[in-house]
């Protein structure tokens, strides 16, 4: 089968650049390794900035859905000492430019927005080749193929579509978060919950840190990041739940209660995330027919920016795409010089999704400081 736009993965950045090319007429489809839009849980919160993301659903004509999702007070900011003092507290007065939503009922605003059979489900693709002359062929796990004459790969780190344009790995930060769940917070987890506040809690520390958030439903939602070596987290049996929060939390010795609690007091089985990352300045020479969006084109430690970068590199591919309908390359090669250096000026600190927090800001102090300073 021979299909004009091909787009690979169905995350908030590939169903961007499909909602775009819709709405000026540009027929495309997108492959998902997924079954079905429900079959796992699609995150947390994201905060949308109006320097970006904002400007990517303006392009897909979607900002009225998006102020629908938006989630009250959740910009509101606290962080906290090891020992549970307040360093900062911060209330969402609403002028901060970056409203929270779940990013799953944002990924259902894109998926609604589209024409029926846009996204084919179930396809997980396994193999690209070049064809020659811009063509592309792609292979998925069933045996299936299609042929398309502009491809783009928007399938995140580990990228079926990358290779054609980059031998690029991602290599391991020397990070990884543990993700946990808190559900009836308020009533169930009171002082985990009062520690958290309205919005977003940051503990730091050098080599470890806890970051939450109030999520809808009265839902606290942890991210515990810890710097070691990915062989020390494959020693914890993450299948059994109270012992690898217990091991976790051990890690955490002396803190306040109320932020190990974010910890020991899951109501799901922690999920160990490595992290990882594309070189800083990772680019490519212009091919013909394809090209990458979002963490398939510049994978970094979570930062605040990835879901906006992917979302705003698809409204400017769709867009670029419709003002050459009759010149692929030209669009392409418009698309990829602005996108390399806005992806690598992206990999500073900013508050947002889940923070990584660098040497340079490893004490809780340093990183009030810094809020201070932005503004944020």
């Amino acid at each position: 089968m021979h299909t004009p736009v091909t787009i690979i993965g169905a995350g908030l950045g590939g169903l961007t650049l499909a909602r775009v090319l819709h709405i000026h007429g540009v027929p495309a489809t997108v492959y998902e390794a997924e079954a079905s839009p429900t079959v796992r849980a699609q995150g947390g919160m994201l905060d949308i900035h109006d320097y970006n993301g904002q400007l990517a659903l303006k392009a897909a004509g979607l900002m009225d859905e998006f102020h629908a999702i938006v989630l009250e007070g959740r910009q509101a900011l606290r962080v906290l000492d090891r020992d549970g003092t307040v360093l900062l507290d911060k209330a969402d007065d609403g002028t901060g430019g970056r409203p929270e939503v779940q990013r799953g009922e944002l990924r259902q605003v894109l998926l609604d927005s589209l024409p029926a059979g846009t996204v084919r489900w179930g396809h997980k693709a396994s193999s690209t080749r070049a064809l020659g002359e811009g063509r592309h062929e792609v292979t998925f796990t069933d045996g299936g193929t299609v042929v398309t004459s502009l491809l783009v790969g928007a399938d995140g780190a580990w990228s079926r579509v990358r290779p054609l344009l980059s031998p690029a790995i991602p290599e391991y930060v020397g990070t990884s978060f543990v993700e946990t769940y808190l559900f009836d917070a308020d009533t169930r987890h009171p002082a985990a919950a009062k520690a958290v506040g309205g919005g977003m809690l940051i503990a730091p520390s050098p080599g470890g840190d806890i970051f939450a958030h109030r999520e809808s439903g009265d839902t606290l939602h942890a991210y515990v990041g810890l710097s070691r070596p990915q062989e020390w987290f494959a020693a914890i049996d993450f299948t059994d739940a109270a012992a690898a929060t217990a091991r976790i939390a051990r890690e955490f010795d002396g803190w306040a209660p109320e932020l190990t609690a974010l910890i020991t007091g899951s109501d799901t089985t922690p999920v160990l995330r490595p992290q990882y990352a594309l070189p800083t300045w990772h680019r490519w020479d212009r091919m013909p027919g394809v090209t990458l969006i979002g963490d398939a084109a510049h994978l970094t430690p979570p930062n605040g920016e990835g879901a906006n970068l992917a979302m705003l590199d698809g409204a400017e591919l769709g867009q670029a795409l419709a003002a050459h309908p009759d010149d692929i390359e030209a669009a392409l090669t418009e698309y990829e010089q602005a996108m390399f250096p806005r992806s690598s000026e992206a990999t500073a600190f900013e508050g947002g999704e889940v923070q990584g927090i660098d040497s340079e800001h490893n004490t809780a102090q340093a990183l009030v400081n810094m809020i201070t300073e932005k503004g944020l």
